[in-house]
């Protein structure tokens, strides 16, 4: 089934009500794709996250990481679901990512993506994106 239609408004309230963290070409080994050639061993892959937080679960008060969300729980979350094995496409492990990203109490919105940047010889990379709104 569908994620729910998300109009301009909610995306443009995020941006007023959110701060938004990320990591940038997070690179991690990775047992993916369909080809046969890419079933022999691990590849790079680059993720890319934005988590949107409101404000009250990213201002902290007393200058401490446990009243934010610390961008260890992207990496743990990530190293995880890679653990578990082989995953044939790269729309499942973003699906897989974002939803268990977004699962964070504190997270409001995430935008993942993953890029492959060994597969074709003529671009810099390809991957998939994905925007999920609680």
């Amino acid at each position: 089934m569908p994620p729910p239609k998300k109009t301009s408004a909610d995306l443009a309230s995020l941006q007023l009500t959110c701060r938004k963290l990320f990591l940038r070409q997070h690179e991690v080994q990775v047992q993916m794709g369909v080809h046969a050639f890419e079933k022999k061993g691990p590849q790079r892959l680059w993720i890319d996250v934005e988590l949107y937080v409101p404000y009250e679960h990213s201002t902290p008060q007393r200058d401490h990481i446990d009243e934010v969300v610390d961008y260890d729980f992207v990496r743990d979350v990530v190293a995880k679901r890679i653990a578990q094995g082989h995953v044939e496409l790269q729309e499942t492990l973003c699906d897989d990512l974002a939803s268990t990203l977004l699962q964070h109490p504190g997270v409001q919105a995430v935008r993942l993506s993953t890029s492959k940047p060994d597969v074709y010889p003529d671009c810099q990379a390809v991957g998939v994106e994905v925007f999920r709104i609680k």
